[in-house]
């Protein structure tokens, strides 16, 4: 199981309300504290955590803490992103946590927020340049480094050409992964980097293109796929499969989504990381909430915003690598249902695996 920081995380199971999505916010909770809470996610497409682990988790930990809130999504474009956030604040939420795009566009939001006197928050990705008074997140370094040791353990100490296929250029925790990677795999003389590109936007399309020109251009001399999360590795997978590889070249992902973990079952994939949407909305929950009520919230450090070496206090929870042998963790913490992940032609994977 994913170990829980010293964090006080008292949560329901996810749950939610009839709001699912899209533009629609969640204004409820019971109203114990007074303030209100606005979250702001960045899209659908990228990963779909966002709205299938991230939105109900959420909505289970402010309704627990009996808070006013509003949940809204961006769609990926950062214009309505700032919208949103100006009817937000128009509106009277007193923190806005936001999941930004892109740097520049974020740390805008969060300078107009600061003018209002509202707090901010940076949730999942840090806002370089920003000014949010906590970032709330999962150690990103160590995501990226229990990726590169993933493919190393699944590619063993063979001779390797490895492809890269990082995340958004416009998201710093893209390139924390990346870091992460690097400095396992760097260190192993065995490996050679064939390839290596970030994927804009984290679009998944544009991924199968991108890995289909790398793997071209490597002559298919491909052993192993540092992909930056399940999205971009379903993607690779679609182009080796073509080619008659997949289950044969190694790739790594991360999120723990439903295809992901498929894809580890089925051998496609070597492994994902999971990161408790649980764990990280109870962590912003209790961020927002002291902020709320005028106290200092419980943090594991402090992070370097790299634009201008500041220190921003940070709750920094602890990613877990999955593999097939440990798939059944996700699913016992609640990051999945069982019957999502098993279901079809996954159902005999599942029961080899131990999960029922």
């Amino acid at each position: 199981m994913v170990p829980l920081l010293g964090l006080s995380m008292a949560l329901t199971a996810c749950g939610g309300d009839d709001s699912s999505g899209g533009d629609s916010g969640s204004d409820s909770g019971s109203g114990d504290a007074a303030g209100k809470i606005g979250v702001i996610l960045p899209d659908t497409e990228s990963s779909v955590r966002w709205e299938s682990a991230d939105r109900p988790a959420l909505e289970a930990a402010f309704k627990d803490a009996g808070v006013e809130y509003d949940i809204q999504n961006a769609e990926g474009d950062a214009e309505k992103m700032t919208q949103i956030a100006d009817t937000m604040i128009g509106n009277g939420v007193t923190v806005l946590a936001i999941v930004n795009l892109d740097s520049e566009s974020g740390a805008a939001i969060q300078e107009k927020a600061k003018s209002q006197g509202v707090a901010t928050i940076d949730y999942d990705r840090l806002t370089l340049g920003g000014s949010a008074e906590y970032y709330v997140s999962f150690d990103n370094t160590k995501v990226g480094e229990l990726q590169g040791q993933g493919l190393a353990d699944c590619l063993g100490d063979k001779d390797a050409n490895i492809v890269y296929l990082n995340g958004s250029p416009t998201d710093n925790n893209a390139t924390l992964f990346a870091e992460g990677a690097h400095s396992v795999l760097d260190s192993m003389s065995n490996y050679k980097v064939v390839g290596e590109q970030a994927v804009p936007d984290w679009d998944n399309e544009e991924a199968a293109t991108i890995f289909q020109q790398l793997y071209t251009a490597a002559d298919g001399k491909v052993d192993g796929v540092l992909a930056a999360n399940d999205g971009l590795g379903g993607a690779a997978i679609s182009i080796l499969e073509g080619a008659g590889q997949a289950g044969k070249v190694p790739v790594t992902g991360q999120d723990a989504t439903v295809e992901g973990l498929q894809n580890v079952l089925a051998g496609t994939q070597c492994m994902t990381v999971y990161k408790s949407a649980t764990q990280e909305a109870g962590a912003l929950a209790d961020a927002a909430i002291a902020l709320v009520n005028g106290d200092d919230a419980e943090t594991t450090g402090t992070t370097v915003d790299s634009s201008d070496d500041s220190e921003v206090p940070s709750i920094l929870l602890t990613p877990q690598a999955i593999t097939k042998d440990n798939v059944g963790d996700v699913i016992d913490d609640g990051g999945q249902k069982a019957e999502d992940v098993c279901a079809g032609k996954f159902a005999d994977l599942c029961t080899k695996a131990g999960i029922s």
